[in-house]
């Protein structure tokens, strides 16, 4: 069994590659103490935008600097896109690769490769294999393919002099059985070393690699704290312990521990790799981590946002990270739509009350419902939210895309009429919606715009809010009303977005809020108890 670390390369997400020296030498130290037997201490790449450190390089002059335990073979990863894209895949090697390997540091190169990409980089392999080279590939999002196409890859593998063949759960989607079945279609045609890099999505990480090496598999990876995008890898402290053990021999893990919490923890609690259930999730529904990992790290993204997210690329597809589709979950509304309902037809003249979801409105809701007998405004609940009993609900309204995404099946239920921008909502929103009543008021969204018309508006965002007052202004209203809208503290990106809108607002419109529960926004506010 090797035991290959590749902290340093897929680490590197989190710090642009760029790990102090000092860290560095610590961590190789750990590395032996705890018997590791190959380091991966970075990329070779032939990109160069935007500042990387040196491990987005790992040119031979830096690894000589490091003085690296002579216990430790050194690996360095490539990318096959980087190959097939280039004139030649020989070219490309040349460059990154000038010294034979009994002149440079490096003992075994990988290289990552999507499926697609396999056959055209296979070259490379024997071009290394010719400079002296250990060979590995990773096979990239295998566990998303049919046995056909396993076998066919292993095949196309057994005509070239691959040291160590690779097979990356991509997704974080594996479990044992899977990876027992997946070992097996790899052995159809490939007869020499196996290996295999975890993701943590499901916490299955550690598990599926003792599962490999139960089923033969040698090659096994793994990173310090798991230190990875998304969530992570197999855990290079949990690793070797378990290998000790089979082994039959003592290891070190004090250098590894003080090099854990004087670097890699802190860092992990700054960045927040590793598992939780949004990972989870990605991992069960077949999505690429980036998805969450891009969502956590945007303060427009709540909780609710990414789970309706993640259910819709459960439906639509998510194998594949692309931000352009990451931002179609929130702004379907670019273009201008006009409705085909006025809300003046329910709201002309009459006084609004827009529910929040807020936790005063739950404390003060029996006020609020006497407030709603003695004066009947129109009641607009905002999405699926039910502090209220029906008979005080006429409205409900929705619009962000998200949102509507987690809600539809529920509002499919609900007996008020919806207020949404029906002509902009995607096939799998309506069809989810059935025969639900739809009041349809179109939706623009335009940064820092605030304009309604007839039958629809533009808006500087998404939010159900902004799209309620909207709804008022057009309705030509008497007075909004505002209840449940508590705020979420000062510091909170989300209470800082809704005092705009409301600024924004009431500074296009002309129109004035009153909220007649506790609110923290600065707004004008009267007490439901003295109504």
């Amino acid at each position: 069994m090797k035991i290959l670390d590749c902290t340093l390369r897929d680490g590197g997400y989190y710090n642009s590659w760029n790990f102090p020296k000092p860290v560095v030498l610590d961590y190789l130290a750990a590395m032996a103490a705890a018997k590791v037997d190959i380091v991966e201490l970075g990329l070779r790449s032939l990109k160069n935008t935007g500042f990387k450190g040196a491990s987005a390089y790992t040119t031979d002059s830096y690894i000589d600097a490091l003085n690296v335990p002579e216990t430790l073979k050194v690996a360095v990863m490539i990318n096959a896109a980087e190959l097939v894209a280039a004139n030649s895949v020989e070219e490309a090697l040349e460059e990154l690769f000038p010294l034979n390997t009994n002149d440079s540091p490096v003992d075994v190169v990988r290289i990552a490769c999507h499926v697609h990409e396999f056959t055209a980089s296979l070259p490379a392999a024997s071009w290394l294999k010719s400079k002296g080279f250990v060979v590995g590939y990773n096979l990239m999002q295998v566990a998303e393919r049919s046995q056909e196409e396993v076998e066919e890859l292993a095949r196309a593998a057994s005509d070239y002099p691959i040291d160590a063949l690779y097979f990356a759960d991509s997704m974080g989607s594996m479990g044992p059985e899977q990876c027992r079945k997946i070992i097996s279609w790899l052995r159809a045609h490939w007869q020499g070393a196996l290996g295999i890099h975890t993701h943590d999505n499901m916490g299955k990480a550690l598990q599926n690699t003792l599962t490999a090496i139960e089923e033969g598999v040698t090659w096994l990876d793994a990173t310090v704290t798991g230190m990875g995008r998304g969530p992570g890898n197999a855990r290079t402290e949990e690793l070797v312990i378990e290998v000790a053990n089979m082994r039959g021999e003592q290891i070190n893990l004090v250098p590894l521990l003080s090099v854990i919490k004087s670097y890699f923890q802190p860092l992990k609690n700054k960045c927040g790799w590793g598992s939780n259930p949004y990972y989870f999730l990605s991992g069960k529904y077949g999505i690429h981590p980036t998805f969450v990992q891009e969502m956590l790290a945007d303060p427009r993204f709540d909780e609710e946002d990414i789970l309706a997210t993640l259910e819709h690329l459960r439906v639509e597809g998510g194998s594949k990270f692309s931000k352009d589709t990451l931002d179609a979950t929130r702004n379907f509304y670019s273009k201008k739509v006009e409705g085909s309902w006025s809300p003046k037809t329910d709201l002309l003249g009459k006084r609004v009350l827009i529910l929040g979801a807020g936790p005063g409105l739950e404390e003060h809701s029996n006020a609020v419902q006497s407030y709603i007998d003695k004066y009947s405004p129109v009641v607009i609940a905002m999405n699926t939210q039910s502090i209220l009993p029906d008979d005080k609900i006429d409205l409900r309204i929705a619009s962000h895309p998200v949102r509507l995404l987690a809600d539809c099946d529920k509002h499919a239920r609900l007996p008020q009429p919806l207020i949404t921008p029906v002509k902009s909502l995607p096939d799998d929103v309506l069809e989810s919606l059935g025969n639900k009543q739809c009041l349809d008021f179109g939706l623009q969204v335009e940064k820092g715009t605030f304009t309604v018309g007839e039958t629809s508006a533009v808006l500087p965002n998404s939010l159900v809010i902004s799209y309620a007052l909207a709804v008022a202004a057009a309705g030509e209203c008497d007075q909004i009303y505002l209840a449940g809208f508590d705020g979420f503290g000062a510091a909170d990106n989300r209470s800082l977005e809704m005092q705009k809108v409301f600024n924004l607002f009431t500074e296009k419109t002309g129109k004035s809020l009153i909220s007649i529960t506790n609110t923290t926004y600065d707004i004008p506010s009267i007490s439901v108890y003295g109504l």
